[in-house]
């Protein structure tokens, strides 16, 4: 179903019954369908999502195909060599633990030329600080590695900016409109890789380009070579441009579907798999226990409670989403519940919340002690992550909470002098998921062997 909306809204000749039903829409007079440009035969391209229009505070557009590609065919200028040593350097901007226990997020600028990187770790800092601004992020944030990397570019800002005519030679190619769309701002993907590549084990991608022009462009496709789960493109001096760059990890982390309307009328085919739409109203979804009944008549961050609002998916009617305006609709609002659910969700696939402090590969043995790093998760009730701690799976509560357990700690449960397992599992109890099987996921154990 996915790949059937997931289309360039941009497709000239949209009905006049469509555009009729959009001018009734809040927030759709500046958002219509755009138009697409053409591509060249046998061009790559890849899909992306379109953000709205800045002052109309849509999330988005819907998605087009671009090519994948630079479409400057101006040949690259060779950088001094002085810049040419800073081109490449990798620096770690938030260090919150080990990169495989950590969702690990890298931010490479494009547009700044060598004596312009220290502008573009100031903006880079920045950005992040206003995505952890924003919930679930804020209470998440320190599940989270943030990279670096420098991409020195030959001209400072980047193609498109002011205007149309104009051409810059940077190092990833990003350029506004893209696909002929002002606001589109693409990027160069192979590139990009390049300098992804220098970064350890990049989960998310963020491109800054060096401009204060409004624009944003979403790559939500998993790369098959990094893994990355994508790239959210934004201008690195444009305050609205960051509330795009969340919209689109909702996609990328989250896997949300849009929850604005447009430009399609009335949806017909199969139920969606997306968490956050559906074919069935907020009954129905109770009654079939689907998707969001769990958060319905909750009062939700956004503004309002869960129930169903008709108009979600790129279509007016025949597809519902769970409150009336979430980040997935309109920028600058929170997620609604079942998005920061998603989200949180999104956070676990790649960051794990117990670390061995001690060798998992060696038997303890008496004077040895288990330890265990557990990150601080920052709750307004103060809520922190369960530790307990088992032998041979049998719990030991005396031990709750600990972070570091002595051998002689369990010498009752170690009497017979075999060897035994000793596990601490560490569990994320947040009210925020309710789905149990999200709720699985939110735990982390670590075993060692010991003896007396």
């Amino acid at each position: 179903m996915r790949a059937n909306l997931r289309r360039a809204i941009a497709a000239a000749g949209v009905a006049a019954t469509t555009a009729a039903l959009l001018a009734a829409t809040p927030g759709a007079a500046s958002a219509r369908p755009e138009e697409s440009g053409a591509k060249a035969p046998g061009t790559p391209t890849v899909e992306v999502e379109i953000p709205g229009p800045e002052f109309g505070k849509t999330a988005g557009s819907g998605h087009t195909e671009v090519p994948a590609g630079s479409t400057d065919t101006k040949p690259a200028a060779p950088l001094s060599p002085a810049a040419a040593a800073l081109d490449g350097t990798v620096t770690k901007l938030i260090n919150h633990g080990r990169t495989s226990d950590r969702l690990d997020v890298v931010i490479i600028g494009d547009g700044y030329t060598a004596s312009q990187l220290g502008t573009f770790h100031t903006q880079a800092k920045a950005k992040w600080a206003n995505i952890t601004a924003v919930e679930p992020y804020k209470t998440y944030k320190n599940l989270f590695n943030v990279w670096t990397v420098d991409a020195v570019s030959h001209d400072s800002g980047v193609s498109g900016d002011p205007s149309k005519g104009v051409h810059r030679n940077t190092a990833l190619g990003s350029y506004f409109w893209c696909d002929d769309i002002e606001r589109l701002l693409c990027v160069d993907q192979t590139k990009v890789d390049k300098y992804v590549a220098k970064a350890p084990d990049a989960d998310l991608v963020i491109v800054l380009s060096n401009s204060k022009k409004y624009g944003g462009a979403g790559y939500n496709q998993r790369s098959a070579r990094y893994g990355y789960e994508g790239i959210s493109t934004a201008s690195a001096g444009n305050e609205q441009s960051g509330q795009v760059a969340i919209h689109e990890t909702g996609h990328s982390l989250g896997k949300l579907a849009d929850e604005y309307d447009y430009p399609y009328d009335r949806y017909t085919g199969p139920e969606p798999g997306d968490s956050n739409i559906s074919k069935l109203t907020a009954a129905q979804l109770k009654a079939n226990r689907a998707k969001w009944y769990r958060w319905i008549g909750e009062k939700s961050p956004d503004g309002g409670r869960v129930g169903s609002f008709e108009g979600a998916g790129y279509y007016v009617h025949g597809l519902y989403r769970p409150t009336d305006n979430s980040l997935m609709r309109i920028l600058g609002v929170p997620f609604n519940l079942p998005g920061v659910e998603s989200m949180i969700g999104g956070f676990y696939r790649h960051a794990r919340i117990a670390t061995p402090g001690t060798r998992t590969d060696l038997t303890l043995r008496t004077g040895a002690t288990a330890k265990v790093t557990v990150p601080t998760i920052y709750t307004a009730n103060g809520r922190k992550l369960k530790v307990r701690w088992f032998v041979d799976g049998k719990e030991v509560t005396r031990l709750a909470g600990r972070t570091a357990v002595k051998v002689t700690d369990v010498k009752a449960e170690l009497a017979d002098r075999a060897v035994h397992k000793l596990t601490v599992r560490v569990e994320d109890r947040t009210p925020s998921v309710r789905d149990p099987k999200v709720a699985k996921t939110l735990r982390t154990s670590v075993n060692w062997k010991v003896r007396l």
